[in-house]
């Protein structure tokens, strides 16, 4: 199994983050995708950072992390706002997010 620094752009703080929320190798972020790994991410509690967002997609491509621009970086605000909207609460509290997690805190709780 590979460290997730060893893909591009992906430093000590991303890969504890991902760590934190269950993604421990370079394979698995692979083959979970930015998206979904992302959303991951926002539902282990993360703040969502649209830098982060695009920083990711283009650390998976191996690209650097500012090659995101135009066309390609507008579709990809799209894409982090639909995530942001269905994945993070900021009213949640801590607590809330934690019951979620191990499931005591059931969608119509929320």
């Amino acid at each position: 199994m590979t460290a997730l620094t060893s893909i591009r752009n992906i430093g000590p703080s991303f890969a504890a983050s991902f760590k934190a929320a269950g993604i421990t190798t370079a394979e698995e972020l692979r083959e979970l995708g930015a998206d979904a790994a992302y959303t991951r991410l926002l539902e282990n509690g993360a703040r969502p950072h649209f830098i982060g967002y695009y920083v990711l997609h283009m650390a998976l491509q191996g690209r650097p992390w500012n090659d995101c621009k135009g066309k390609e970086k507008k579709a990809l605000r799209k894409q982090f706002d639909a995530i942001k909207a269905q994945s993070f609460d900021a009213d949640r509290s801590e607590l809330e997010r934690i019951l979620d997690q191990i499931g005591v805190v059931t969608p119509q709780q929320r």
